[in-house]
């Protein structure tokens, strides 16, 4: 099983990743908020990656993080969804909303979710609550909150709580991110960013 990569990032053209390792390219799939973690091509990257067996394929699929990394082999695990899907789910809705929306039971929030229907997104919910203890990491936040960097929490937190996904909180802050920013200047930052 191939478990990480390390090498220079050749191509990022979503959803697919290039990433040349002595000479080797793999070609990666990975969801949104993975590539919003990535740095520019030519940089050298670490990707956590899964890989997938089918009788047509081998499919490697990359992940910026541990916790998005479990939780798509959590979800890859419930009937009916399937690598593509959850990849899906990964890029719509940041790991630790997906968590809360399975503990608070709401399906309705899943189903706004492209390709997921009312039934899967029941079956994400009941079948996903026992798995949700497993996976606890990814509850307490997301890639960039778990850099330990209260004023960016809150700021993504902040951004949250005005309507943004997570996910576009994440990047919207990280890309006005500068050293020694407090949560009130990064979030009128990242809103004046957004608003051009």
């Amino acid at each position: 099983m191939i478990a990480r990569l390390y090498g220079k990032l050749i191509l990022k053209q979503p959803p697919a990743l290039l990433i040349d390792v002595s000479g080797v390219g793999y070609e990666v799939e990975a969801p949104m908020s993975t590539f919003y973690e990535l740095p520019e091509p030519g940089e050298m990257v670490t990707i956590l990656t899964h890989l997938t067996i089918r009788d047509d394929a081998h499919i490697l699929f990359g992940f910026a993080s541990e916790g998005e990394r479990s939780m798509f082999r959590h979800l890859i695990k419930v009937n009916g969804v399937g690598p593509k899907m959850a990849l899906t789910i990964l890029s719509g809705i940041s790991s630790a909303d997906f968590a809360l929306c399975v503990q608070n039971r709401d399906a309705a929030a899943l189903t706004r979710l492209p390709g997921i229907g009312k039934k899967t997104a029941e079956r994400l919910v009941v079948e996903m609550q026992d798995r949700l203890g497993e996976v606890s990491d990814v509850i307490s936040g997301g890639t960039i909150a778990a850099t330990g960097n209260p004023p960016v929490s809150d700021a993504i937190s902040a951004l949250v709580a005005l309507g943004y996904k997570r996910s576009d909180a994440e990047r919207m802050v990280k890309n006005v991110s500068r050293d020694g920013m407090q949560s009130e200047e990064l979030i009128r930052e990242a809103l004046k960013a957004a608003a051009k």
